[in-house]
């Protein structure tokens, strides 16, 4: 049983992620001709787009795609409350317990997106590919005001490291 929640768990969390980024790729500003990007609208067209009939985008925010983010991961917190718990969530704590889990799953991606994009400018710096292009127009927004307040120091950027720790004390203070 074990093995079974944690493939459900797992392809579960991947679909989250999947509309999370869905949501923060125009957020962002993130290039839609990047073949990752081009992935990911792929994989959540198939809810996002009949809900655009409905729910036009607020400026820069698709509200399609966060109505998809939202209803993919209240349905993966019911789903997996059933399978451990045996029984249905009222809707009120599920509400909270998948708006909670949303947050912590975002606050998780930007750590490991952060992490990726400060790993790759010490392997390959300079140097572009699609990876890097996604991951810079999803991580400078939230660098380019730590590096404004923080000095290089012996020409190393210390911002993705502030933000890591920024992002594990928010983790923290709502877990």
């Amino acid at each position: 049983m074990d093995a079974l929640i944690f493939i459900f768990e797992s392809v579960l969390s991947l679909a989250v992620v999947a509309f999370l980024l869905r949501f923060l790729l125009p957020l962002m500003r993130a290039d839609f001709r990047n073949p990752l990007s081009q992935a990911v609208l792929s994989l959540t067209n198939w809810l996002v787009l009949p809900l655009r009939r409905v729910l036009p985008p607020i400026g820069r925010m698709d509200t399609a795609s966060l109505v998809a983010l939202v209803a993919v991961q209240l349905l993966a917190t019911l789903l997996m409350f059933r399978l451990r718990a045996g029984a249905l969530i009222p809707f009120v704590p599920l509400v909270v317990a998948g708006l909670r889990s949303l947050v912590i799953s975002t606050i998780r991606l930007l750590q490991v997106l952060i992490f990726v994009y400060a790993l790759l400018s010490f392997i390959a710096p300079g140097t572009y590919s699609p990876v890097v292009g996604l991951l810079s127009s999803l991580c400078e927004p939230l660098l380019r005001p730590l590096r404004r307040v923080l000095p290089l120091i012996g020409g190393l950027d210390f911002s993705p490291l502030v933000a890591l720790i920024g992002l594990q004390a928010l983790l923290i203070l709502i877990a």
